[in-house]
């Protein structure tokens, strides 16, 4: 996976109501890596791994707002949500699909996938 969101609790210092979201990006080792098999690649190989880079590079792109706006979505999914995602009730099934989630974090989260639409 290119993009992943790690939600961080316990850390000594913080109280439970600063719990952070990070966002951790390995992008560049997967295009590097295929940038490395586009080179060695057949003609026929070639139109596929031209596409893996090009959508590589887009998720490398795109802001770190913009990436939790999308994984926020993607929760929301998971728990069946289909309703607004500005709501009360979305913020209640992010927290559904993240138990650990602080109400504070959920908001925020919420707002940015608001701010971003997709």
């Amino acid at each position: 996976m290119a993009v992943r969101l790690i939600l961080v609790t316990g850390i000594v210092g913080l109280s439970k109501k600063s719990d952070l979201v990070l966002t951790i990006r390995d992008t560049d080792v997967v295009a590097a890596a295929l940038r490395e098999a586009l080179a060695q690649a057949s003609p026929q190989e070639r139109p596929g791994l031209e596409r893996a880079v090009a959508l590589v590079e887009a998720t490398a792109a795109a802001t770190e707002s913009r990436l939790r706006a999308r994984w926020v979505r993607g929760r929301l999914a998971a728990v069946g949500f289909t309703g607004d995602i500005a709501s009360v009730a979305a913020v209640k099934a992010l927290r559904q699909a993240e138990p650990k989630l602080s109400l504070l974090a959920a908001v925020q989260l919420q707002k940015e996938a608001v701010a971003h639409p997709e």
